[in-house]
């Protein structure tokens, strides 16, 4: 079982990220939360997410998880697993907030949103707030002369 595609986080995801995801993740799937139509077979295992949270917030738990997502795909592609994205959009398409946000609205009504910070950082993956869509965000970082 991979973690970080069950809580579609990057593996250089933050414990912050990690926590946002985990809780993204939990109501989207929570039963309460469900929409009346979907399927049994739809539903994710609520313990299972609770157990890919704690192993990816623990270092040591991580660590090991690592390791053995590695033995099962060695290989060049071994760092390659995680969301994968569903479509590219540039940054220029995305709205802008005072709060150094950048937004960007998905197909089912949600957004997918971006900080400076996040940019900052390398990121580009961006997962919707309301589904499991993954977007990859295009930018260029400017340096500061």
């Amino acid at each position: 079982v991979n973690y970080y595609s069950i809580l579609q986080v990057a593996p250089s995801a933050t414990s912050a990220e990690i926590k946002a995801a985990y809780h993204r993740v939990l109501l989207l799937w929570h039963p309460d939360k469900r929409s009346p139509g979907c399927k049994e077979d739809a539903i994710v295992d609520i313990d299972l997410l609770k157990e890919a949270y704690r192993t990816l917030v623990d270092s040591d738990l991580r660590k090991t998880h690592d390791a053995r997502i590695r033995l099962q795909h060695p290989g060049p592609t071994s760092s390659s697993f995680g969301p994968r994205p569903a479509q590219v959009i540039s940054l220029d398409e995305f709205t802008e907030t005072d709060g150094g946000i950048s937004t960007h609205s998905c197909r089912c009504g949600g957004c997918y949103s971006i900080s400076e910070d996040d940019m900052e950082r390398g990121q580009h993956l961006v997962a919707c707030e309301s589904c499991s869509e993954v977007v990859w965000v295009g930018y260029e970082i400017a340096e500061d002369s």
